[in-house]
């Protein structure tokens, strides 16, 4: 694996860096203030977008995209330490339309809509004209393991009905969403991998109704995260994404490069903790002495650093080998860094906020969103015990073929 970035990679890093100071990190407590005063999308949005654009930074987590596509082809690795920068604050990615869920949603049009769906649907998504949402997740079933899904898309005639509940559904309060990319049954008798489907639904088809938009951790997103109720929505079967059949395949070639994403901004995150937590024990003395000069804290940073950087080299590792050898390939490393990564970044953001003593629960500080969101994280990709079992399992299966290798390295006692 090449470790080292590209010329043009070091290139967009440093236009990507240049812009996240000159336009957005200024722009924060502005966000935070339109938000709060209910405006959303904030006012300004429309005008970043224009001007990353108009910069060449627009689209750039999509490899397959098309000569007449916008945006900037790169790979998985290569966009790695891009979205990590991104990740600094919490909105700049759909400055760059580079934002969840519209990245998965985007891959998955690419890969399996038809010329009318891309028309309709996949074009003004790479235009950032709309908003998006990818509606899988229900109250009533564990939907890490999406076999479990219980929504019903049912053929009648002409159109397929959907009625289900689904919850935790990002994007879906913001003012733009437009789409719902729906995953249901469409043959609830087939084998267990080939039960469910995806079908493209209007968000504002009849028979969608927004329940509310559920805080998290006590946290209300803008964007939301949300709770649907789909009763009656009847579209038209040409609204089906790929083949009757294909659902459990299609969530699995989004889950792999659209959800590491998250893992990526994650360690931009985790290195502003980091920074913050650094420059404030410089500053800060409790009985007489900096914060810095006492082991604990000492300690804390040099196992941060340790920490953060042995993630982002599973990352890295994570996002080559999709390039190389496709996210079926890597699901293992994908699993890994799921469960890693959420960790890490609570971990360091943890010993952050000790630093920062009371501050550091408080809004003066990006670290109690930052802790937020890594909790969560937790869970928004399949809870961490999931991902383990996934991991052990392969790792027994790989052990098969290898099963008694060890006993040349047993040394047992022999009576003399």
């Amino acid at each position: 694996m090449p470790f080292a970035y590209s010329p043009r990679v070091e290139s967009l890093r440093a236009q990507l860096l240049d812009f996240m100071e000159r336009y957005i990190v200024p722009r924060i407590p502005a966000w935070h203030e339109a938000v709060a005063s209910g405006q959303f999308p904030v006012p300004f949005m429309a005008d970043l977008k224009a001007l990353a654009r108009d910069d060449g930074l627009w689209n750039l987590f999509l490899p397959s995209l098309r000569e007449d596509e916008p945006g900037t082809r790169l790979t998985n690795l290569e966009y790695a330490p891009l979205a990590e920068i991104m990740g600094r604050v919490h909105w700049a990615s759909e400055v760059f339309n580079c934002n969840a869920p519209d990245t998965g949603n985007m891959e998955l049009l690419h890969l399996f809509a038809t010329a009318d769906q891309r028309q309709r649907w996949l074009v003004p998504l790479l235009d950032g004209e709309i908003r998006s949402a990818f509606a899988m997740t229900e109250p009533d079933v564990p939907s890490s393991d999406a076999t479990n899904i219980q929504t019903s898309i049912r053929r009648d005639g002409d159109s397929y009905v959907i009625n289900g509940r689904k919850w935790f559904i990002t994007n879906a309060s913001h003012p733009d969403c437009k789409l719902l990319i729906v995953m249901g049954k469409t043959d609830p008798d087939a084998d267990s991998h080939r039960q469910q489907s995806m079908i493209l639904v209007p968000f504002d088809t009849p028979g969608v109704e927004l329940v509310r938009n559920i805080p998290v951790m006590n946290h209300v997103a803008p964007e939301g995260h949300s709770e649907l109720l789909l009763r009656n929505v009847r579209v038209p079967v040409a609204n089906l994404l790929g083949q009757e059949g294909d659902g459990f395949l299609m969530a699995q070639a989004r889950l792999g490069p659209g959800r590491i994403h998250h893992c990526m901004r994650s360690i931009g995150q985790a290195e502003l903790a980091l920074e913050l937590m650094v420059e404030r024990c410089q500053e800060r003395k409790a009985f007489g002495r900096y914060l810095h000069q006492y082991s604990n804290i000492a300690d804390w940073i040099a196992e941060s650093r340790i920490e953060i950087e042995q993630a982002r080299l599973l990352v890295l590792k994570t996002a080559w080998m999709i390039d190389e050898v496709g996210a079926k390939a890597a699901r293992k490393e994908i699993a890994m860094i799921k469960a890693l990564v959420p960790r890490m970044q609570l971990q360091v953001v943890d010993r952050a906020m000790q630093v920062y003593g009371a501050m550091g629960l408080t809004p003066d500080t990006p670290l109690a969103d930052i802790w937020t969101g890594a909790r969560a994280l937790r869970l928004a990709d399949g809870p961490d015990q999931v991902h383990l079992r996934s991991i052990a399992k392969m790792e027994l299966k790989a052990s098969e073929a290898r099963r008694g290798s060890t006993a040349a390295y047993l040394t047992p006692f022999v009576r003399g």
